[in-house]
């Protein structure tokens, strides 16, 4: 009768943090397997299915790999991308019962995203999904690349299979990014997605990875004046900077602050914002404005969409300030009270300055009495 043990003596004791608050840049999935041309196959679905940045910004993670051999027996089976990707899911880490990525993912329901590890007779491990009945269709062939506290990457011998994994799975295609908006109090944004061709460019993206910022209505309302005072190509520009050409969920953008490219960054205009964690808050920072994120539309990957309650105003079309003002992006008349800012303080400069050449030569004359 085959034992379960809560820790296998010859794996490294793995703790899965589903909830990070920092990155590790330690590993690297694909560089570590393009060592190996055996898992070429595997380590090229990684890249194709987006799993390789998740598993690399995991801090402590076990992934579990196939030859080239197994992949090709996947792949006979004519399953799309997404179905792939479920199953390779299932392959990133895993001590006695443990949580997959697929599991981490929220798709998996109950506990089909959980990896049983059992010690066999004769020295083997097994490996089966938790909803497959408690057969062990797999087992460990060996240690292909280990880092201490961070990564191991071990060979079994075929894919885990799970019911649940190959269900069909809704390709990218099938998700309108204007229909989302319009029906979570985005409609404004997206009508002017729609009016200007933007939201071609956003459809496009979506399957390789997107994640949008979108305004809400009200927000939108009260920028219209300035936003029709931009020329065509600058209105463009400005729906564009609210998308990332990558997916990001939450915890993502909260685990790797930092400054980030949108649709709208080229060679010559970075178009670039900082994503900022204050405490709970997630904030967008401009030398303009900085926005905050009240929420979440969609968050099913390869798409997020989150709600701002400002309009993110890149530099390359609106004067940087020094501090965010709190009329900033809902108010039309906003640039024009930095300006009166600015005015104020040079006055105030002025006037600091002569009471200083004042009180200096009082000094100077105090000291020549």
């Amino acid at each position: 009768m085959p034992q379960r043990h809560p820790t296998l003596v010859f794996f490294p004791l793995l703790l899965f943090f589903l909830s990070l608050s920092s990155t590790s840049n330690a590993h690297n999935i694909t560089r570590i397997l393009a060592k190996y041309p055996q898992y070429s196959t595997f380590n090229s679905y990684l890249t194709k299915t987006h799993l390789a940045a998740e598993i690399n910004r995991r801090l402590t993670i076990t992934v579990l790999v196939v030859d080239n051999a197994a992949m090709s027996t996947l792949l006979a089976k004519g399953y799309s991308v997404y179905t792939i990707r479920n199953k390779l899911h299932q392959l990133s880490k895993g001590t006695t019962l443990s949580p997959s990525l697929f599991q981490a993912s929220g798709t998996a329901t109950g506990t089909a995203g959980y990896v049983n590890i059992t010690n066999l007779k004769a020295g083997k491990v097994g490996f089966g999904v938790e909803d497959n009945d408690g057969h062990l269709n797999s087992h460990f062939v060996k240690s292909i690349k280990e880092i201490p506290y961070n990564i191991s990457v071990l060979q079994i011998s075929q894919i885990l299979t799970s019911a649940e994994a190959e269900a069909p799975t809704a390709a990218p295609s099938e998700l309108n990014l204007t229909t989302i908006l319009s029906k979570q109090g985005c409609k404004a944004f997206a009508d002017l997605l729609k009016a200007t061709g933007a939201d071609t460019t956003f459809q496009t993206n979506i399957e390789a990875g997107l994640t949008v910022f979108c305004p809400t209505d009200g927000v939108i309302k009260g920028f219209m004046p300035r936003y029709k005072n931009l020329t065509a190509p600058k209105k463009t520009s400005l729906l564009l900077y609210h998308g990332i050409p990558v997916y990001e969920s939450i915890q993502m953008l909260k685990d790797n602050n930092g400054v980030v490219n949108t649709l709208a960054t080229d060679h010559a205009n970075k178009y670039d914002f900082t994503v900022q964690t204050d405490g709970e808050d997630l904030t967008l920072e401009t030398k303009v404005v900085t926005a905050k994120v009240l929420g979440t539309l969609i968050d099913q990957e390869p798409l997020a969409v989150y709600k701002l309650n400002k309009v993110l105003l890149p530099k390359e079309l609106f004067k940087p300030t020094v501090a965010d003002s709190p009329k900033e992006a809902d108010d039309p008349d906003a640039e024009s009270d930095d300006q009166t800012a600015d005015d104020d303080s040079g006055a105030r400069g002025v006037d600091s300055g002569r009471l200083a050449v004042v009180l200096l030569s009082m000094c100077m004359g105090i000291l020549l009495m």
